[in-house]
């Protein structure tokens, strides 16, 4: 039998690296009775038409459900003492793509089915959500698409970035429009805005958050961008805040 290191005998009871066998425990992962099927609750939320879907109940049910993160190998060293180039090691490491815009992705499947349509050589690795997000955040991932299928297609649903935080800090997650911390981060970011004189949140297309600003009569064009350059600048110094709004909007209104 030729061995792939030549110095290792699988029989003597250690691994390539000299470690012993014996001793060893292998400790479950909390998925072991896992059949790789996705979450019912979660699939049914997802089947829903795009236009009809509940986000809340979405990540709500995501946070219930276990996801799989794949894994797949990557090259290590490479051996050339035969001539050809071939991969002597190679490592596991998880995936992240990056859009052309420059958007970073961590992408997830709720099931392995659904994970080998995408790539069957893949390796499963069952996670929770929470867990699933709080690598996003460390690989510095801003979305977690949902069971990719087949490049080009699109995922049956993307969790965006104040939808990743919320599964990271382990709390309930709500669009920013109805978020009470955003609520009153806006009335302390426009509270020192004499020119302001009233405001209104509203919910826009793809999580967009709507700040609707009533001015006073009078203000150029240039103390317009002024004012709204601080108030962005008061709501993107508070992290939090930052983390719960996926885009925002203003809209200029003249004050009754």
């Amino acid at each position: 039998m030729s061995h792939r290191f030549s110095d290792h005998d699988p029989h003597a009871g250690h691994d390539t690296g000299g470690v012993p066998w014996s001793g060893r425990t292998l400790t479950g992962t909390g998925f072991d009775g896992d059949t790789g099927s996705a979450d019912a609750v979660l699939a049914e939320l997802l089947a829903a038409p795009g236009g009809e879907r509940d986000e809340r109940a979405i990540v709500a049910a995501v946070a219930k459900a276990r996801l799989i993160v794949p894994i797949v190998a990557v090259p290590g060293e490479i051996d050339v003492s035969s001539g050809i180039p071939v991969d002597a090691t190679s490592d596991m490491a998880s995936v992240t793509l990056v859009a052309p815009d420059g958007q970073r992705a961590l992408p997830a499947f709720t099931s392995t089915h659904s994970l080998v349509t995408w790539n069957a050589e893949a390796r499963p690795v069952p996670v929770t959500a929470q867990r699933a997000a709080l690598a996003a955040v460390q690989e510095g991932c801003d979305v977690i698409p949902l069971d990719l299928p087949v490049p080009p297609g699109t995922a049956a649903f993307t969790l965006r970035a104040s939808m990743v935080w919320a599964l990271a800090m382990a709390r309930s997650w709500e669009p920013a429009h109805e978020d009470e911390h955003v609520a009153e981060a806006l009335r302390r970011a426009v509270r020192a805005e004499d020119a302001v004189r009233g405001h209104a949140l509203a919910g826009g297309p793809e999580g967009e958050l709507q700040l609707t600003l009533a001015v006073a009569p009078g203000l150029t064009q240039d103390e317009l961008q002024q004012l709204l350059t601080r108030v962005g600048e008061r709501l993107a110094t508070d992290g939090e805040t930052r983390a719960r709004i996926d885009a925002l909007a203003f809209r200029i209104v003249p004050a009754p």
